[in-house]
């Protein structure tokens, strides 16, 4: 039982890693029954606790991109090419956005915040 319980504790660590993967490919060929159906539900759900927690964490950088660059969401989703829904998902962690587009509001937010920055020395 400890062997299974070292498995499982390195598929929470790193549900990409090593092990997750050598643990991937032996259930590609078993029988979804016992352990393997065990670790098959470990795989999937520590995946999938991660997937969100990801999505969490982009939306918390979309959240402060919005903050830091004084838009109203609208104003931001808009000049972002993006419709006010798609934003929304994004702010909520609905959905991540694609790499590019990440980087298209953090420079969105970089020259807002730049002007907001000059406005207020002045």
């Amino acid at each position: 039982m400890a062997v299974w319980q070292r498995i499982v504790a390195a598929i929470k660590r790193d549900p990409f890693g090593r092990t997750a993967r050598q643990v991937e490919e032996v259930l590609q060929t078993a029988r979804p029954y016992g352990v393997s159906k065990a670790l098959s539900e470990v795989l999937v759900r520590t995946r999938e606790h991660l997937e969100a927690t990801e999505r969490a964490e982009v939306a918390r950088q979309i959240q402060a991109m919005l903050r830091r660059s004084e838009l109203q969401a609208p104003e931001f989703a808009s000049r972002a090419g993006l419709s006010n829904e798609s934003f929304a998902d994004y702010l909520e962690g609905t959905v991540s956005p694609p790499a590019s587009l990440l980087l298209r509001m953090q420079r969105l937010s970089d020259r807002f915040a730049k002007l907001a920055a000059q406005r207020s020395a002045k």
